[in-house]
């Protein structure tokens, strides 16, 4: 089964092509977080370098994910990737997985729920090679960011998105997945 993102998302993800030509990117982010965590290969303008990390929306638990300063102290930005399942737990909320579940949603598409094997939407895939993190079921849908930057308290945040592989720049799709 082949979901679709919104037409909004699709939309931002291919003017980020136009909108950050590749002699703009910045440097690789220094990650201070201590842990598991999946965060961009690429700094991506994070005001204190410490780079964009898979992230629960709010404070502590939440059923909402985007992108958010990879927090030192690590809390809610710790997620591991289980190539054998597919499934990007988290690292904090045992038994809780990222889930591809609101696909509708321009801001929020992708979800923290409990964990279920048999959920398609909580299936990815992460190639090497590229370093993407596509849906199980559609290897040209990837998961990225929005170009716009939200401020979080002392850090900042993007919001969580799925588009086209083929529509983004490299920084914008490049994860880098540390385990323990």
């Amino acid at each position: 089964m082949t979901r679709k993102p919104s037409v909004y998302a699709a939309v931002i993800a291919a003017s980020f092509g136009v909108a950050l030509p590749q002699t703009l990117l910045a440097d690789a982010p220094v990650i201070q977080t201590v842990g598991p965590v999946i965060h961009l290969a690429d700094n991506l303008d994070e005001e204190a370098m410490l780079g964009w990390c898979i992230d629960t929306e709010g404070r502590g638990l939440g059923d909402q994910l985007h992108a958010h300063s990879c927090k030192p102290t690590g809390d809610d930005v710790l997620f591991s990737y289980a190539p054998d399942t597919g499934m990007i737990e988290s690292a904090t909320y045992a038994g809780m997985c990222m889930a591809y579940n609101a696909p509708d949603s321009a801001e929020n598409p992708f979800g923290l729920i409990a964990c279920d094997e048999a959920d398609q939407t909580q299936h990815f895939a992460y190639d090497e090679a590229s370093m993407e993190i596509h849906l199980a079921d559609d290897a040209a849908q990837c998961v990225t960011v929005a170009p716009v930057i939200d401020d979080a308290g002392p850090f900042q945040s993007r919001d969580l998105l799925l588009a086209a592989c083929e529509d983004l720049e490299p920084s914008f799709k490049q994860w880098v997945i540390r385990g323990e």
